[in-house]
Formats: C-alpha cells, sequence, structure tokens
C-alpha cells in the first residue's frame, strides 16, 4: 500500500514501477471505441427522434402544410435505421461479435442506403431551389431540401463514423479472441 506523504522506501527514486502489471492495449482501446460509438449511437438516436417528430407532425397535420412539410420517400425507410443501433448496443455487453457484424451490414442497409437514395431523391429539388429561387416545401420557414440535405449530411457523417468505429473494434475483439485461443 502506497502512502501518499509517508516514508518512501529506502533505494528507490520512484522508477522501478516497471515490473507492475498493465491493461493490455485491446482492452483499452475496446473500452475507448465502445465509448466513442455509444455517443454516435446516441447522436443517431437524436436525428432519428427529430425526423420521426417530423413525419408524425406532417402526417397527423399538427400544424399548417405551411410549417412543417410531409415527409420524403427516403424518410420511411430511415426509421428503420434505430434497429441497427440497438444491435450495436446491444453487441457492448460480452462482447458479442455477431451482433457488431449484424449492426454494421444492417447500417449499410438500413441507414446509409436510405441516406443516398434521400440524396437523389431531393436532388432535382435542390437544383430547382438554387437554380431558381423556388421552394415549395418548408419547415418552419426554412426550405425543406435544404434542412432535409443537412440532416442527409450529418447522419452521413455519423453513420460513417459508427461505421469506421466498429471497425476498428470489430479488429480489437478479434484480437483479444486470437490471444485466448493461443493459450
Amino acid at each position: 500500500m502506497a502512502s501518499r506523504g509517508g516514508p518512501r522506501a529506502t533505494g528507490t527514486d520512484g522508477s522501478d514501477f516497471q515490473h507492475r502489471e498493465r491493461v493490455a492495449s485491446h482492452y483499452q482501446m475496446s473500452v475507448t471505441l465502445k465509448s466513442e460509438i455509444k455517443k454516435l449511437i446516441y447522436t443517431h438516436v437524436g436525428i432519428w427522434l427529430l425526423l420521426t417528430a417530423q413525419m408524425c407532425v406532417g402526417h397527423l397535420k399538427l400544424l399548417p402544410h405551411d410549417q412543417v412539410a410531409m415527409p420524403y420517400q427516403w424518410e420511411y425507410p430511415y426509421l428503420l435505421s434505430i434497429l441497427p443501433s440497438l444491435l450495436g448496443l446491444l453487441s457492448f455487453p460480452r462482447n458479442n461479435i455477431s451482433y457488431l457484424v449484424l449492426s454494421m451490414i444492417s447500417t449499410g442497409l438500413f441507414s446509409v442506403a436510405p441516406l443516398i437514395y434521400g440524396a437523389m431523391e431531393m436532388f432535382p429539388m435542390a437544383q430547382q431551389l438554387y437554380r431558381h429561387g423556388k421552394a415549395y416545401r418548408f419547415i418552419f420557414g426554412f426550405s425543406a431540401v435544404s434542412v432535409m440535405y443537412l440532416v442527409v449530411v450529418v447522419a452521413a457523417q455519423v453513420h460513417g463514423w459508427q461505421l469506421y468505429y466498429s471497425k476498428k473494434l470489430l479488429d480489437s475483439w478479434f484480437t483479444s479472441t486470437q490471444e485466448k485461443k493461443k493459450k
């Protein structure tokens, strides 16, 4: 037991710490990557909730049509993007590789693919807005296509980083698994 202000053992200058055990680097990396992925998942949940609220307000006509436009077609399949995030969160407690792989594959299918489709779907309206300055759909006074392109860009970044960190986490878990098999 070390004491902060007590006597120091004779013959040591404090540099004899090399013998102490350390946490393996892949375990440290796993904890760091899990934390980063959780932050991205919570950001994704925020985006998802905003889109869900916009869709509910648009369909239930809680606000006038000139305040909140009806949703674009890509927003409906994007609602399924919450499933890969939940799979990712379920993979963390026991380092479940199969759940993480399923999360990564379904992120591409349910998150990235609708975003790509959304960018293509809204492109003619964005082109019309920027060439002629005409917008026909609005969200609280802003052009709906501008707001939704901003959402697409932010969501694409969130999912891109989520996939990148998930791949690094998967590699870290494989390293850990391979070391256990060697023993």
